[in-house]
């Protein structure tokens, strides 16, 4: 059946709750609404209000009572509604969420997900649609994943659910409901913390992850009309990243960028080009070029789209990289 990325998220977590009764969903306005995106619609009717949690207004909170429950054996998915209200979750995320395997020494687990929708494009302000993940992927401890798809977010937030460890579990917010894709559940998954090309190519690589896979999947389609043969890498896991395929492309092509709606100072494409100049030095044709948003605080929705990374400027990062 074809499926939306929120209808996908919502029936992982269903699969997720039927078959493990320690998973319970806890967050603001999860429960009666069904989540301000519908994420976790119906499954306070049917799971009680026991298993999905209302919570109040404190995200600090949420995620502090998620990390007593998951050292006594729960898997709590704690549902941050917007990106920018994660920070005053940010000090038990970093400092307790992060540490208490590695402080215990192993002997308490945290299997905890945080799932964020992140990015813009939905004509909202700042604090309802920014880029965090380069700041919890700095974090030892944690894992960080983005889906990019609806067959992705279906299988990866319940890898992201089994795991044992704590998953920052990022969500595109403004392909919830764009595009439909088809769900064979008969297909197995591909490992949680893998990266994977989307599209194959000769002359260059697009590595790009959550609500820019799209963009540079339109950006290679727009490229094949003038004779230029791009590869698209999604990255899905930015902690740890997967770069062997990365690796194999970028020694194919000699070419790459990195495309995020994040600022590009100091963001995921700097840690990523770094690695790539350092591993594949000598089959490289051009340096790595970074496209992203800029350094400043994220504008009034009339402007966004100035902001955010677009076809065009993904195209001009190519053509730079052709200059070389």
């Amino acid at each position: 059946m074809k499926i939306t990325l929120a209808k996908g998220l919502n029936m992982g977590l269903r699969k997720a709750m039927e078959d493990d009764p320690k998973v319970l969903i806890m967050g603001e306005d999860v429960g009666t609404l069904g989540g301000v995106f519908r994420i976790t619609d119906g499954l306070q009717k049917d799971f009680g209000e026991d298993r999905v949690i209302d919570s109040p207004l404190a995200e600090s909170g949420i995620v502090g009572t998620a990390v007593g429950m998951a050292m006594r054996g729960y898997r709590p998915v704690v549902e941050i509604q917007f990106d920018g209200f994660v920070y005053p979750a940010y000090d038990q995320i970093v400092c307790q969420v992060a540490k208490i395997h590695f402080r215990s020494k192993g002997k308490t687990k945290m299997p905890m997900v945080i799932r964020i929708p992140f990015g813009g494009g939905i004509g909202a302000v700042e604090h309802h649609s920014e880029s965090p993940e380069a700041q919890f992927a700095h974090t030892p401890g944690l894992k960080v994943v983005a889906c990019s798809n609806p067959v992705d977010g279906y299988w990866m937030l319940q890898q992201a659910i089994a795991s044992d460890d704590p998953v920052i579990f990022l969500e595109p917010k403004r392909q919830y409901h764009a595009d439909k894709a088809e769900l064979d559940e008969s297909v197995l998954p591909a490992p949680l913390f893998t990266s994977r090309v989307v599209k194959s190519g000769t002359d260059l690589t697009l590595l790009s992850y959550g609500p820019t896979v799209k963009t540079c999947l339109k950006a290679a389609d727009a490229a094949a009309s003038e004779g230029r043969s791009l590869e698209v890498i999604d990255l899905r896991t930015l902690s740890p990243l997967d770069m062997g395929p990365v690796l194999e492309s970028v020694r194919r092509t000699g070419r790459a960028v990195v495309v995020h709606e994040a600022h590009v100072n100091l963001g995921m494409g700097s840690e990523i080009a770094s690695r790539i100049t350092e591993q594949c030095f000598f089959s490289l044709e051009a340096p790595v070029l970074r496209v992203g948003g800029f350094d400043t605080p994220y504008p009034p929705s009339r402007i966004e789209e100035d902001y955010l990374p677009d076809l065009d400027r993904v195209l001009d990062a190519v053509d730079r990289s052709f200059e070389f």
